[in-house]
């Protein structure tokens, strides 16, 4: 049996991708995207005729330009989301804009948008993770989504301070970003390499989830952003993981056996003490790889978001021409 198949009887396998053929290819529980990942899908030729739809939908809206541009993105959002849909059974994950991550009331707004459009579209709520950045105003706009039946992924969340902050709030999925930890030491320590055992990425995933299962949190936790089949390998027997297509296709072409990393430690009972909002920020701030890749998380993500309104942009100018 191969590592892929290996790994999907013990944890639930993501696509971390929007291109359906690589769906299609690998046949995932559910599927995640983002900004940049939205950016590749506009280019697919598959994808043209769903922009126009997203295009006409925002000219019949009215409102500004910008303010058409940022409807249209969110409908080629949902419509993408969509198609994913009817290849994976479970759920997709459609993210906020990420210029919002610092406005709790936008973030609400946005959201409750997005699940709307995915409404008008014909997809049931249950099988949308609307994904927010984990900054403190991300996770309490995720909060009250919760409280309103509309389930979140928190993404870019690297320290253990954002773990906690989103176990508190009750949401429904963490997205801890493995790849990017691990970016951070081999740029900023003098270590050259690490293995899986010792990659703080890995490192970082495992704590969290340790830390889960003993105080009876129900938040799944999701390990994303990964450079190597090595690091997922470390994390076999997680709740779920994210994996891109080249690194699912390395793991379907491995016969090798895969043992289990993970096995949950028993719930003790004990409820962690809330994080207060001031805690949350000394110890977020205080880790300097979870400050530093959180905001570049942030900026890569709005600068792919502009890359995309602007190919939009431009392509509503020709479909008004003709």
């Amino acid at each position: 049996m191969d590592k892929l198949s290996q790994l999907r009887s013990m944890t639930a396998v993501v696509a971390d991708t929007g291109d359906i053929n690589a769906i299609r290819q690998f046949t995932p529980l559910d599927a995640t995207t983002n900004p940049s990942l939205l950016l590749k899908a506009a280019q697919q030729a598959e994808y043209q005729p769903l922009i126009d739809r997203a295009i006409a939908f925002a000219a019949t809206q009215g409102g500004s330009d910008d303010e058409q541009t940022a409807l249209c993105c969110d409908y080629l959002a949902a419509g993408i989301g969509r198609e994913i849909l009817q290849i994976v059974p479970g759920r997709i994950s459609t993210e906020v804009d990420a210029r919002l991550s610092f406005d709790t009331a936008a973030t609400l707004e946005r959201a409750r948008r997005l699940m709307g459009l995915y409404a008008q579209i014909g997809v049931a709520p249950e099988r949308v993770l609307i994904k927010v950045a984990s900054t403190w105003e991300g996770i309490k706009a995720a909060e009250v989504l919760e409280r309103e039946g509309i389930h979140c992924n928190l993404t870019l969340l690297f320290s253990f301070a954002q773990a906690r902050a989103c176990a508190d709030a009750g949401v429904t999925l963490i997205s801890p970003f493995v790849g990017r930890i691990l970016d951070w030491h081999l740029k900023n320590t003098d270590a050259n390499g690490f293995t899986p055992e010792q990659d703080p990425g890995v490192q970082s995933v495992r704590r969290i989830y340790h830390f889960y299962k003993e105080h009876g949190y129900r938040t799944t936790v999701m390990g994303a952003s990964f450079r190597n089949t090595g690091q997922i390998e470390a994390l076999a027997g997680c709740d779920s993981l994210t994996i891109s297509p080249d690194l699912l296709a390395q793991l379907a072409a491995d016969q090798s056996e895969l043992p289990r990393a993970l096995t949950a430690p028993a719930d003790t009972g004990n409820t962690a003490a809330p994080l207060a909002e001031s805690d949350f920020r000394f110890q977020h701030n205080d880790d300097a790889m979870a400050h530093e890749k959180l905001g570049e998380g942030i900026r890569k993500f709005v600068l792919d978001q502009c890359a995309l309104e602007s190919q939009l942009q431009t392509r509503a100018r020709n479909f008004e021409a003709v």
